[in-house]
């Protein structure tokens, strides 16, 4: 740890003597992406590889409260979480095209709840579950991204630990330390209005992870349910102990080829396939064509088609995500899809969007990668609303607080949504009702200073009995959310 402390002190000081502050290096939108204003410059030498270099620095604090209706004994508890940290990135000058880049991470949690209650925590993302369940400490570090670059014209090649955004596998750098993989990656600008990437991975890690995992594997071979790929949306049927009896790798590769286009007037284009060899395969497409009534309002219609191949992983985990198969047409199937449909009313300030997504009445969708497959057509924060057989219909405002001249550097949202799930399947939650409000400001006075709150309100159905006869947990809760950041 002490040479971690030094290594960010040593950053901060590189930072603040490279003059670059004089600009914003990198801003943040809402959706804690983040785009880079300054970029390192190609050099003609070796000597100035690393001369030249920029460092980013990022320091980040993230408070959750989860607050159950009622508390389930050993299920359900009031929980909290507090993590303080942030992240040094450098990045070296390009030379012949070739560069690099390193990224370390912490998140620290000064003040947290009980050991014996960390099971409890929702954001548990603030810290490492696998950490606390062997006896380590709330806390996260780790070197999340470490590559080598090629670049050449408006084509990038990176081989080793990355960011990489598509359909199916994004960063979601929504809390400490973003999701990130290992592996190849290729993005590709040659194309007029198109980009084209391509990856190939062969670990993962995720957000409340120090170290890389397979990208499909649930629990390792001693069963710890928080080591491999324990995020939400994990299936926890591909468990490495079914892989093995069933003679399938714990060892997982994940492709991905993505093509956006805007080659057309007024319509962007995406087709993804995404895949992990000998289990799971996606084939998906979407669409959006904008429709201009006048100078300050626009009709935007959208579709999304998610066709979810199974290809092995059925029989292995079963169609059931939750490993809870009763009420599912086909137990040992994964074959599904998934169709979102959404209508945007646009002006300069305000948006208003109708959404609907729906799922097969077969296998659950599979997603551990955080590019979660109902996003901006019905997905409230945290929810997982793409079990077979359930439809989501969504209402969203958003609206630009700085446009219309109310708060400066402000935006917002406010959703609601409603999730009806298939009763008679036992490992599906009640029909639910989600109300959401969300606000970001640049605080513009304090350059790099970013602020976000966001609030939600879960309401479950009660009363609702599966096809055992068994009724289901009512898990209604609140929780909300506020994040500071601050770039430099």
């Amino acid at each position: 740890m002490k040479i971690i402390r030094i290594s960010l002190v040593a950053a901060l000081i590189l930072s603040l003597e490279s003059g670059t502050l004089a600009k914003e290096k990198r801003i943040l939108d809402s959706d804690n992406i983040l785009e880079y204003k300054v970029l390192p410059k190609d050099v003609d030498n070796l000597s100035d590889l690393f001369k030249e270099g920029v460092f980013y620095g990022r320091v980040r604090l993230n408070t959750f409260l989860w607050d159950w209706d009622k508390e389930i004994k050993g299920k359900t508890k009031d929980n909290w979480a507090a993590g303080v940290g942030g992240n040094v990135i450098y990045k070296s000058a390009y030379f012949k095209g070739f560069g690099m880049s390193v990224g370390f991470y912490t998140s620290q949690n000064p003040w947290h709840m009980d050991r014996k209650d960390f099971i409890y925590i929702k954001a548990a993302d603030t810290f490492s579950k696998l950490k606390v369940s062997r006896g380590g400490s709330f806390s996260i570090n780790t070197l999340a991204q470490a590559y080598i670059e090629y670049k050449n014209h408006k084509t990038s090649v990176k081989y080793g630990r990355q960011i990489f955004e598509s359909l199916l596998a994004k960063s979601n750098d929504s809390k400490m330390i973003p999701n990130t993989f290992e592996g190849w990656s290729l993005v590709s600008g040659y194309f007029p209005k198109t980009t084209m990437k391509a990856a190939y991975f062969t670990k993962q890690k995720l957000r409340d992870h120090e170290d890389f995992h397979d990208v499909i594997t649930y629990k390792d071979a001693s069963g710890n349910k928080y080591a491999n790929n324990d995020d939400s949306g994990a299936h926890e049927g591909l468990s490495y102990k079914r892989l093995s009896k069933h003679g399938k790798d714990t060892s997982n590769s994940l492709i991905i080829f993505e093509v956006k286009s805007k080659s057309f007037k007024n319509l962007k284009l995406l087709a993804n396939y995404t895949a992990v060899p000998g289990l799971i395969h996606f084939i998906s497409t979407e669409a959006h064509y904008g429709i201009k009534i006048d100078k300050n309002f626009k009709v935007v219609p959208g579709i999304r088609y998610i066709k979810q191949i199974d290809d092995g992983a059925g029989e292995v985990g079963g169609a059931s995500i939750e490993k809870k198969t009763a009420g599912y047409r086909d137990k040992h199937s994964l074959d599904s899809y998934l169709l979102g449909v959404r209508v945007d009313f646009k002006t300069k300030a305000l948006l208003f969007r109708v959404g609907y997504t729906e799922v097969e009445d077969k296998g659950d969708i599979v997603n551990p990668w955080r590019g979660h497959p109902t996003s901006g057509f019905s997905r409230g924060m945290s929810r997982k609303n793409w079990y077979a057989d359930t439809k989501s219909y969504m209402l969203k405002v958003g609206f630009d607080l700085d446009k219309l001249g109310i708060l400066d550097g402000a935006e917002g949202e406010m959703k609601y949504i409603y999730e009806d799930y298939d009763d008679k399947k036992s490992a599906t939650p009640p029909d639910s009702k989600v109300y959401y409000a969300g606000l970001f400001q640049k605080v513009k006075s304090v350059k790099g200073l970013y602020l976000k709150f966001r609030a939600e309100r879960v309401d479950q159905k009660k009363g609702v009995v599966d096809i055992k006869g068994k009724e289901k947990l009512d898990k209604s809760f609140n929780q909300f959310r506020f994040e500071v950041n601050y770039l430099f």
